[in-house]
């Protein structure tokens, strides 16, 4: 390890040489890039992230002087994968700035990509609606790239972390996007239930009972299979339940649900939300009488 950062560091120190002295025709660039690329790798074996971060910019810088504009994205992105490990803020402005030049030229892919990794940081801190951003530039690139399935994945988790966010219009109109596409395509069309699950649950946090049972309907027309599914059931039995405001029956339609097919914790979280809003009513109720 010390051999290996004592290498590097060497490396580090003849490249700031080269860039101090003089060249012909920007070969002192060219000669400096070399020996930060190995100072960079020598301070990787040596898992000195930090070091190896800042000096993967200093070869981006050495690129970037050369106009080698696609060897400088890389360098900024090689950056970011080692301030991944140590400084999250340094690693995303890292990758903003090689997504900045790679969107400049034209590789949209290369950028949608880091975006989404962008995004996939924030959403590690608990950032939820910078992680949301991100997301939603990912999928537009993606999208525009005829990258479905990945546009698709972004677009889910935008939803997840708005309905998280109480805004529920937003999540519902994502799902409901899916499931409309996810019909046409054969690979994709069994989990257009899961997802008109997902935009009926958001119906229900919504607190809409009239809203509700009018999505139930679009859906039943948008995939005539749905009112056959223990998900539309489910999502009938629920607004039942708010309609009548019985705890009782919300938690029975849940619980039967879950014995067959377990929800995951987003699902879980919304549907507790709505239990708790239909508890309160209730309560209400009693305090009336």
């Amino acid at each position: 390890m010390t051999d290996q950062i004592a290498r590097a560091e060497e490396f580090e120190r003849k490249a700031e040489k080269k860039l101090s002295g003089w060249g012909l025709f920007g070969s002192k660039y060219e000669d400096a890039a070399d020996l930060f690329d190995k100072a960079a790798n020598a301070f990787k074996l040596a898992k000195s992230w930090d070091q190896a971060g800042a000096v993967y910019v200093k070869l981006a810088n050495c690129h970037v002087k050369l106009d080698s504009k696609h060897e400088a994205a890389n360098a900024y992105a090689d950056a970011a994968h080692c301030y991944k490990k140590t400084n999250t803020k340094e690693s995303i402005s890292c990758l903003e700035q090689a997504i900045n030049i790679f969107l400049d030229i034209g590789r949209l892919n290369m950028s949608a990509r880091y975006y989404k990794e962008i995004a996939e940081l924030y959403e590690q801190e608990q950032n939820l609606e910078q992680s949301i951003v991100f997301y939603e530039r990912a999928a537009d690139l993606f999208q525009s790239e005829e990258v479905t399935t990945t546009a698709n994945q972004c677009k889910q988790k935008i939803a997840q972390f708005s309905a998280q966010l109480e805004r529920y219009q937003p999540a519902i109109e994502i799902y409901e996007e899916i499931a409309r596409h996810s019909l046409n395509n054969n690979l994709l069309k069994y989990g257009v239930k899961g997802h008109l699950l997902n935009a009926g649950i958001c119906q229900l946090c919504k607190g809409d009972v009239v809203a509700v049972t009018n999505a139930l309907e679009r859906y039943q027309d948008l995939d005539p299979t749905f009112s056959g599914t223990r998900e539309y059931r489910l999502l009938a039995d629920l607004a039942a339940a708010i309609d009548e405001e019985d705890v009782a029956k919300f938690t029975n339609a849940v619980k039967e649900f879950d014995s067959m097919t377990q929800l995951d914790a987003w699902k879980t979280s919304l549907l507790l939300r709505v239990k708790e809003a239909v508890k309160a009513k209730e309560l209400e109720e009693d305090d009336l009488t």
